[in-house]
């Protein structure tokens, strides 16, 4: 999918709001078969987010990220800690080098966010209560010779700080 590059046909009046709901011209759209059907012909060019199938590109708006993350479990593979997400459209991400875990800044009155990447420069925002379990596993881990906190995931220390 992410190889389509099919001609832009205007935009919709889709959107993602901050908690990751989908509207649609005003109204949420309830049926989760359709939200994980949308969520799979998701594409992002540079900062904008689009529903792309091989004929077409329609442009959607995303208020913060386009993927909430519900759920999380901890464990350990082979000796190493590793974290896996879970996202409402029942994804499944685990925190390695392809999968980052971060805060990132949203807007210039906004606080930093924990986000992971899920996929083609998608991400997804981790609900309050993930971030809380996070928290709870979090070291101090020394990076560049400063103490930082974070977690560890596949070998891969990811700060949270």
């Amino acid at each position: 999918m992410h190889r389509w590059n099919p001609p832009f046909c205007g935009d919709l009046d889709i959107v993602i709001k901050r908690d990751g709901s989908w509207f649609h011209e005003g109204r949420p759209i309830k049926r989760k078969e359709l939200v994980k059907l949308f969520s799979s012909i998701l594409k992002k060019e540079d900062d904008r987010y689009y529903l792309v199938t091989p004929a077409e590109k329609v442009g959607i708006t995303v208020e913060r990220c386009p993927f909430m993350i519900i759920g999380m479990d901890v464990r350990q593979q082979n000796g190493v800690q590793v974290i896996r997400f879970h996202t409402s459209t029942d994804e499944q991400i685990i925190a390695d080098s392809e999968h980052h875990l971060a805060l990132e800044e949203c807007g210039v009155a906004d606080f930093p966010h924990p986000v992971i990447h899920v996929r083609d420069g998608l991400t997804g925002l981790l609900s309050r209560a993930v971030f809380y379990r996070l928290a709870e596993i979090a070291v101090e881990h020394t990076v560049k010779q400063a103490p930082r906190l974070g977690v560890f995931s596949s070998g891969i220390f990811f700060p949270l700080d």
